[in-house]
């Protein structure tokens, strides 16, 4: 596998070694071995899967306190996957960092805790599959305007166009985040 550290600290993306024939594929999602030596610790306790149509924005979200690490992938379709760093300490707090995934592709992307991260999807549908390594927890989830100018993330999908929660549609922008 090619791992790739991305311009914000901590962020990588992961280039899985394919193996093809006339059969199909093979790869390797997950080795704890491999992926700790890439700087990748987990341990993960739980697999997600999302279906979601063209056109859907999922996030921007994290969990604080009770934070996750996420390693994220497409299994089908396409999407543009983002994050925010939120970590205030950083010197790359508040910047962003954008990158398609999909099936075809493999990449898989890892997002450490201190990122809120979400994704648009840019095909038909797309089933959406990461790895977390802490529990889920309503009560420290938070959620980021996906939006917000003062971010600029472009999302590759008209903004009209765009398929949101209720809870997303409302999301607070990042100045109003401050407090978190």
């Amino acid at each position: 596998m090619n791992v790739v550290d991305l311009p914000l600290p901590g962020l990588k993306l992961i280039e899985p070694k394919v193996f093809g024939d006339a059969r199909g594929q093979f790869l390797e999602t997950w080795n704890a071995e491999r992926y700790a030596a890439a700087g990748i610790p987990g341990p993960f306790i739980q697999d997600n899967l999302s279906r979601s149509r063209r056109n859907t924005m999922r996030g921007l979200h994290w969990q604080n306190p009770n934070a996750q690490g996420k390693l994220v992938s497409v299994v089908a379709g396409t999407v543009w996957d983002a994050v925010v760093d939120i970590r205030r300490a950083s010197p790359t707090f508040g910047k962003w960092y954008g990158v398609e995934l999909t099936a075809e592709n493999r990449r898989q992307l890892w997002v450490p805790a201190g990122f809120a991260h979400g994704f648009a999807v840019l095909s038909d549908f797309a089933d959406f599959a990461y790895k977390v390594t802490g529990p889920y927890s309503p009560k420290d989830e938070h959620v980021l305007r996906w939006d917000d100018p003062a971010i600029g993330i472009d999302w590759k999908i008209d903004r009209a166009d765009a398929i949101l929660s209720p809870r997303d549609a409302s999301a607070p922008g990042f100045s109003e985040i401050a407090a978190v």
